[in-house]
């Protein structure tokens, strides 16, 4: 990657420089121009990372693939639930200052815990595993 950086430095400066010489009439032009070289050399370096992951082995799967074999997924719940916990802490707070926060925050752990739990168990379930 070292040398497509100096190269993408290299073009970036010539194109620089040549918009400065020849004014701001086709300073669009060579910018344009600029941008679409490195659109292909990201394009080129997606491809060959893609063809990279696409020939490991099994052996070599990456971390979030072993998470889900062993049921630890996220999901849209822990989102929803942090989200939420916005105005909640706000509400607790205001409230019952110290209290009330450790009280929404309480509530939204426990949320998160029991559907972690409950995630976890359905897809033991249903690879047929033991509890």
């Amino acid at each position: 990657m070292q040398t497509s950086d100096s190269e993408t430095k290299k073009d970036l400066r010539a194109a620089v420089l040549t918009a400065q010489e020849l004014g701001p009439d086709y300073e669009g032009e060579i910018l344009d121009g600029f941008l679409q070289r490195l659109d292909q050399r990201i394009d080129a370096q997606i491809a060959v990372r893609v063809r990279r992951e696409l020939s490991r082995g099994p052996a070599e799967a990456p971390a979030p693939a072993a998470r889900e074999r062993r049921g630890w997924t996220s999901s849209p719940f822990q989102y929803v639930s942090l989200v939420a916990a916005i105005p909640l802490s706000a509400i607790g707070a205001n409230l019952a200052h110290t209290q009330g926060l450790v009280i929404a925050w309480a509530g939204i752990v426990g949320l998160n815990v029991v559907h972690a739990y409950s995630q976890r168990r359905e897809h033991r379930e249903r690879r047929g595993d033991d509890f």
